[in-house]
């Protein structure tokens, strides 16, 4: 069945449709031989499409899991350091792919990983707006205001964050546990915001991102998202485009 030539790129995890859109525009794209234009259709099962030099494999199937990624363990494929990455825990995948976005070394909890690359990048795009709610625990000497303190906005790299939603779970000597929503996700943002109000960070897990929970699913694992999930998911994508 022919697509647009940008739909199929996309499709195949290599890029964004919009930086597939820019390649054929550059003239990086060819079909059977022939320098594609945008709004170029092809079949990616009968013809030849090369981009970049390179013959673009027949598309995968589209895959999207969510895994719950330990403290310790780094979000990336390929870590020159050595470290212990995402990638050796999904290897039963069986396919090529991706980090949707990224939790750093210490924290934990959901992370998506994909190959659908029109998906990850309206995930990741500033304008999807999808909520993303932490678990965490602190230790710190005047616990309710400084957990209060969290919920202000903070300056990051030049750019003032949107204030976080911050619910007081519970409150035992010197430490609090708390759930932090932001709409954002900019670098290290939860734990900066700690680190202004003089808490000291027991865990952060990522529990729930947009309609997706982590529930059950035990450190190190992953699962398949259901298509209801990916519709949901999806759905929440286009309302936060719209808002």
């Amino acid at each position: 069945m022919q697509e647009r030539l940008q739909k199929i790129i996309s499709a195949s995890g290599l890029m964004s449709r919009r930086a597939a859109e820019q390649l054929i525009l550059a003239g990086k794209v060819s079909v059977n031989g022939v320098r594609a234009e945008l709004g170029c259709k092809a079949d990616p099962k009968e013809d030849n499409i090369v981009v970049n030099g390179r013959p673009l494999l027949s598309t995968e199937k589209r895959i999207t899991i969510m895994l719950n990624k330990p403290a310790g363990v780094v979000t990336t494929l390929h870590d020159e350091k050595d470290r212990p990455s995402v990638a050796s825990l999904v290897q039963s995948v069986h396919a090529r792919i991706y980090p949707v976005g990224r939790l750093d070394q210490y924290s934990e909890g959901l992370l998506l990983l994909t190959n659908d690359g029109e998906l990850a990048n309206a995930l990741m795009h500033p304008t999807s707006k999808i909520p993303k709610t932490y678990l965490l625990r602190v230790r710190g000497t005047d616990l309710k205001r400084e957990v209060d303190t969290i919920s202000s906005p903070i300056d990051i790299d030049g750019r003032s964050t949107s204030p976080a939603q911050v619910k007081l779970l519970s409150i035992s000597g010197q430490e609090a546990e708390c759930l932090v929503t932001i709409h954002e996700g900019r670098n290290r943002q939860i734990r900066r915001l700690c680190e202004r109000a003089g808490l000291r960070v027991l865990l952060l897990r990522r529990v729930s991102e947009g309609p997706l929970s982590l529930g059950t699913l035990a450190p190190g694992c992953w699962r398949f998202l259901t298509e209801e999930e990916l519709s949901n998911l999806r759905a929440a994508v286009q309302a936060g485009g719209k808002s």
